[in-house]
């Protein structure tokens, strides 16, 4: 394959390109769906092609193939070049990157099992027993248990005489039960809304426990039918898990890309409230509140040795005791906020999308304690997880959230289970209320495996980690 982009490159530079990349990826991609009994999905996909960057004028150019003949790819070189050409006579200030360190690497996601090697009769086996018991009572309507892996290798040359290779091995699955008594309908996942998902191998199947959970999870769907409302007012707010973490991605990880602060780009998340003035004075939550993007960290489905601008990966501070003091960039628009080098942000779907900024594993540091000190903590609150419904305007700065399952708190014990929690807040104002986050020991990762951005739409991956916390005096339930 690096002879392949070898000679991408060789013609890149014959073409006048003043920079080129290219980047072979080859995608194995399989899942499973067993559904109240049967077997209603299967995919089996492998796919492999290259994208071909180039820099003309001053001006992007890309092309992307999935034939790798001799022809095809001097056909799509000369289309990456003429699109650079074209594209320099509209741009306002020519493309600019960092210097950033050239590497020869290669870089492996480690696991224990290759999921590809595991028989379709043991995976379909316990999808099976998941779903049956999951299914076990007459009020389920609808059950599921399901599992996907994808092994992706990529092979990226640069003008500038970066050679890396890195395979990035994903898996994760989970199951639901909806339980119905004729008037409404609740729902109940494990281990999250979306299923949960690391980097590894089939150990991480076999570590989530699904047999084991799956009665519980039928008993809390029908529990919820009886349970009652949510209720209305503030007060002190617990969220862990999976809730936790769309907080962090949706009013911090968006928010903080700098492509969107800078207007660039708009789709699907819309642009941000923290603009670039704010960089290193904004507070934007309480003293606890320490965010940190690593693209490092172990098992993080954003987790990279190198990103699509052949940047090594690097851990910062978003966040650092509540102020406000970097954004997720790459090597085009770190001059913005004068920076001389990359976050190493840069990521594309596939070989067939141009990089585009995506925020890497982004997480809340842990604080001191553990979630039964929170609570016995806590005299007037709501415990939630699981997530259910969001809503965030087009900066990032107004929410409302909604999950599967909600405990009340009263006097420092969990009281009872309550139905259709939801919660509203400000951006800011929600952060800087956080007055306890729990410790190390309570502190995992929370994966997100379809993270939709830009136009056409690209598809990336990454993880939050996060502590139980608790917010005070939020406003949850209906708004009086």
């Amino acid at each position: 394959m690096y002879k392949v982009c070898d000679f991408i490159i060789d013609l890149c530079e014959k073409g006048k390109a003043s920079y080129a990349d290219a980047r072979i990826v080859e995608m194995n991609y399989e899942s499973l769906t067993v559904k109240k009994g049967e077997l209603s999905g299967i995919e089996n996909s492998i796919s492999k092609g290259v994208g071909i960057r180039v820099i003309v004028n001053g001006a992007w150019g890309f092309a992307s193939t999935n034939d790798l003949s001799e022809k095809s790819l001097r056909k799509n070189v000369e289309l990456a070049i003429s699109i650079g050409k074209a594209s320099s006579h509209l741009i306002k200030q020519k493309v600019r990157l960092t210097e950033d360190k050239v590497y020869q690497d290669t870089w492996s996601s480690p696991y224990i099992l290759d999921p590809f090697n595991v028989t379709w009769e043991d995976k379909v086996g316990l999808l099976m027993d998941c779903d049956r018991i999951l299914s076990q009572d007459k009020k389920i309507v609808d059950s599921k248990a399901y599992m996907s892996f994808s092994k992706e290798v990529q092979w990226f040359v640069s003008s500038e005489g970066a050679r890396i290779k890195q395979q990035i091995l994903r898996s994760g699955g989970g199951m639901s039960a909806i339980a119905s008594n004729g008037n409404e309908f609740q729902r109940r996942t494990y281990p999250a809304s979306f299923g949960q998902y690391y980097q590894g191998g089939y150990e991480v199947i076999q570590g989530f426990k699904l047999l084991e959970n799956a009665e519980n999870t039928r008993k809390e769907a029908i529990a919820l039918l009886d349970a009652p409302q949510c209720p209305s007012g503030k007060k002190d707010l617990i969220l862990h898990g999976e809730q936790l973490a769309l907080q962090i991605h949706e009013s911090i990880g968006h928010a903080t890309e700098l492509d969107r602060v800078l207007g660039l780009e708009a789709n699907f998340a819309g642009r941000s409230f923290v603009t670039l003035e704010k960089k290193g004075k904004f507070k934007y939550g309480s003293k606890l509140m320490n965010i940190v993007a690593d693209p490092t960290c172990p098992m993080g489905l954003g987790t990279y040795g190198y990103d699509d601008d052949g940047v090594r990966a690097e851990r910062f501070h978003v966040i650092k005791d509540g102020v406000f003091e970097n954004y997720l960039g790459n090597r085009e628009f770190a001059h913005t906020v004068n920076e001389t080098h990359s976050r190493a942000c840069n990521r594309a779907q596939g070989w067939m999308h141009i990089p585009i900024v995506r925020m890497p594993n982004l997480s809340l540091m842990p604080g001191e304690g553990t979630l039964e000190e929170i609570i016995a903590d806590t005299k007037d609150g709501l415990i939630v997880d699981t997530v259910k419904s969001w809503s965030i305007d087009q900066y990032r700065y107004n929410f409302q959230f909604g999950m599967e399952a909600g405990w009340v708190i009263k006097d420092g014990s969990i009281s009872h289970m309550v139905k259709n929690p939801t919660y509203q807040g400000i951006t800011p104002e929600f952060w800087g209320s956080m007055d306890r986050v729990a410790g190390f020991s309570e502190w995992k990762l929370n994966g997100v495996p379809n993270c939709g951005k830009g136009q056409p739409m690209q598809v990336a991956e990454m993880s939050h980690g996060c502590s139980p916390a608790r917010f005070k005096k939020v406003e949850i339930g209906i708004m009086r």
